[in-house]
C-alpha cells in the first residue's frame, strides 16, 4: 500500500478532469456521454504514459552522466 504514482498516471484525476471537461463543454454545445468519457480517460492514461517513456528515454539519452 506504500506505493506511489505521479498524478498524471491516476485514472481517477483524468476521470475527474474529463467529467469537469465535460461539464463546461456542454455550456458550449459540446455533448459527451457518460459512457464515451470513459473511453477519453484510458486514451487519455495511455498517451500519457506514452509520453512520459519518451520523455525518460530522452532523459537518458541527454544526460551528461554515464551509467554503470
Amino acid at each position: 500500500m506504500n506505493e506511489l504514482k505521479n498524478w498524471y498516471l491516476s485514472k481517477t484525476v483524468w476521470g475527474g478532469l474529463v467529467a469537469i471537461l465535460a461539464s463546461c463543454g456542454n455550456l458550449f454545445g459540446l455533448d459527451i456521454a457518460p459512457e464515451d468519457q470513459s473511453g477519453v480517460v484510458d486514451g487519455l492514461t495511455t498517451l500519457v504514459a506514452a509520453v512520459g517513456g519518451l520523455v525518460a528515454i530522452w532523459g537518458r539519452i541527454s544526460a551528461r552522466t554515464r551509467l554503470r
